[in-house]
């Protein structure tokens, strides 16, 4: 049988979360919240797309939320309408506690999303499962596809469970540290196995 052409591509993929919203530096929790960036975030971007210099992606990917898109779309250095949206990569939903501060969510809530290998998620936040398995989803599908580098512009949850996947944790995910704001985190995958390259970040 003939060998696809791209059966041995190397492919970079480069993850990262959004830049800045108001929601952030106010220090709230923000999931499923549909801030815009904030003059910061928009900074943050432009900063990490000077730190990637010239790299070319095939293909742009983001959660479908405004404050992704819009850092896709910088650091990708492609109109907003040629981002790829897929739901898959959305943040987590953080249910009744969403736009809580970060330091008063209850003891439930923090040791969770401090420690969610011990701790169960609370009634109404999405498991840590189901972010693995939405992650794994999305990584298999990309991953069959002929890219060189590929941007995937997320969120801070979410992508604690692509890192992990990419890092081929056995739990599905990279909890610490945490993702800052518009922090490049880049792998390469060659037929299902991956390898942490290097990261970016904007704010060092």
């Amino acid at each position: 049988m003939a060998q696809h052409r791209y059966d041995w591509l190397v492919m970079n993929i480069y993850i990262t979360r959004h830049g800045q919203t108001n929601l952030n530096a106010q220090k709230l929790m923000q999931g499923l919240t549909d801030a815009p960036l904030n003059e910061t975030g928009i900074a943050q971007a432009q900063k990490a797309r000077a730190m990637i210099q010239d790299v070319h992606f095939d293909a742009v990917y983001s959660s479908p939320l405004q404050r992704a898109v819009k850092t896709a779309s910088i650091i990708g250095d492609v109109p907003e309408d040629k981002v790829i949206k897929d739901s898959r990569i959305i943040e987590v939903n953080f249910g009744k506690y969403e736009l809580c501060k970060y330091y008063k969510q209850g003891p439930w809530m923090t040791a969770y999303w401090l420690v969610p290998e011990i701790f169960p998620a609370p009634p109404t936040v999405e498991p840590v499962s189901s972010m693995v398995e939405r992650s794994a989803s999305f990584l298999k599908e990309i991953e069959a596809m002929p890219y060189e580098n590929v941007l995937v512009t997320c969120h801070g949850g979410i992508m604690r469970a692509l890192c992990g996947c990419l890092s081929d944790r056995k739990n599905g995910i990279k909890w610490r540290p945490h993702p800052r704001n518009c922090e490049i985190r880049v792998y390469e995958s060659i037929n299902g196995k991956h390898r942490f390259i290097t990261d970016y970040d904007p704010e060092h």
